[in-house]
């Protein structure tokens, strides 16, 4: 009989449909790196999927998710379409026949030394300048500066080349902050205030979300735990301080519920679970996946959430005991009493969810795991230094067994 995998099976089938999702163009290597297991671990867990359903039926399943994706694609397209504003289109913005020479936004002086350098054959810099008010030694300083604005054009042009291929990269999330933490990554010695310049100029925007209400249903006779948090979201060591939440994604004309545990010094997500309900079992198995992903061996960790059913249940009590976890619990209302799962749950719904509605539970289940996968690997963390919850963790085990060694 075979070892049983540490990994549990929402997370096997939810990683298989990953890479099928690739269509075939990206390497078991490259989707298992994203996951966090080896190429190989990915390669026999499809393999085991493809024996226990036969490719065929899944491929047509796939290729009718594809056509309904395809068609709320197109429907959002049209509706975006009608809702164009009026008047928006080619020469919208030229001024009146008859009207001045410079239309609204051009009155700043680059745009009259531009005018009189095209027209300077014509009519003579004195007389062009006499006419616009401004002085000669002016516009020829302007133009013996031309080399070196033409330099500074050139570098802003690739940089915002940069800025947007960052931007395509993370999905159009990405704001001034994050970009410029990546291109810092990448080693570029570039200030802020420059990338946020270019940024607006530019119209690269990260998103924002609006509020969404809470999903807490207190149960008020259950038994509270106390609150060893005291709103403190910080952690000097992993696994010092867990927490857990449950939030929800529209999918059609039905709900997806998802739950999930952090670590609080590293904000990495150390488990989850999807399901269209809300009872008990989704924040269970989110607990033990966390559990498994530390090895088994949490004892003494608090796990902090708030005062919803699932988190008083007796079940969820009597699980935190088998493994030796302290639970803490935030008081009746207040979000900030669970502020860091609040503040997950904002940047999770403003990255996946943004102008748009996910059709088939498969597909929002898909979407979701790609980009828990990816907050955990990739995604830069300001709390963080701009590290990935990962990279984060990397970098403080090393320095804890540096420390040691010492």
């Amino acid at each position: 009989m075979g070892r049983k995998s540490p990994y549990p099976v929402e997370f096997r089938n939810d990683a298989v449909a990953l890479y099928r999702a690739g269509g075939g163009k990206r390497t078991y290597a490259a989707v298992a790196a994203d996951v966090g297991v080896t190429g190989e671990t990915l390669r026999s867990w499809v393999r085991q999927a493809d024996e226990v359903a036969g490719r065929g039926q899944v491929r047509g399943d796939e290729a009718a998710e594809d056509r309904d994706e395809e068609l709320a694609r197109l429907r959002a397209e049209l509706g975006r379409l009608r809702k164009a504003e009026k008047g928006v289109g080619t020469r919208a913005g030229d001024p009146a026949p008859g009207g001045p020479v410079f239309r609204q936004g051009d009155e700043g002086m680059t745009g009259r030394w531009d005018f009189i350098s095209a027209h300077r054959a014509d009519f003579g810099v004195q007389r062009i300048c006499r006419v616009l008010e401004v002085s000669r030694s002016g516009y020829y300083r302007w133009l013996a500066g031309a080399e070196a604005r033409q330099t500074r054009r050139a570098a802003d042009d690739a940089l915002v080349e940069e800025i947007r291929e960052i931007h395509a990269d993370h999905k159009g999330t990405y704001g001034v902050r994050r970009i410029h933490a990546e291109l810092r990554g990448f080693g570029h010695t570039v200030n802020r205030k420059r990338v946020e310049r270019l940024m607006r100029v530019n119209g690269v925007e990260g998103r924002h979300l609006r509020r969404r209400k809470r999903t807490t249903v207190p149960d008020r006779l259950a038994p509270p735990a106390p609150d060893l948090v005291n709103r403190v979201f910080h952690a000097g060591q992993l696994d010092e301080k867990w927490c857990g939440d449950i939030t929800y994604v529209q999918v059609g004309g039905t709900w997806l519920y998802l739950a999930c545990v952090l670590d609080i010094c590293s904000r990495r997500v150390l488990g989850w679970s999807m399901a269209t309900h809300m009872r008990t079992e989704l924040v269970i198995d989110a607990l033990k996946m966390a559990v498994a992903t530390r090895g088994g061996s949490v004892a003494g960790v608090i796990f902090h959430a708030d005062r919803g059913s699932q988190y008083t249940s007796g079940a969820f009590a009597q699980v935190c005991d088998r493994f030796g976890i302290r639970r803490s619990m935030g008081r009746v209302g207040s979000s900030y009493d669970n502020a860091l799962a609040e503040s997950f749950w904002q940047g999770l719904k403003r990255e996946t969810m943004h102008q748009r509605l996910f059709t088939t539970i498969s597909q929002a289940r898909l979407e979701l795991f790609q980009w828990l996968t990816y907050y955990n690997g990739r995604r830069r963390h300001s709390s963080l230094g701009y590290l990935s919850p990962v990279e984060f963790e990397q970098q403080h085990q090393t320095e804890r067994r540096l420390t040691l060694a010492a």
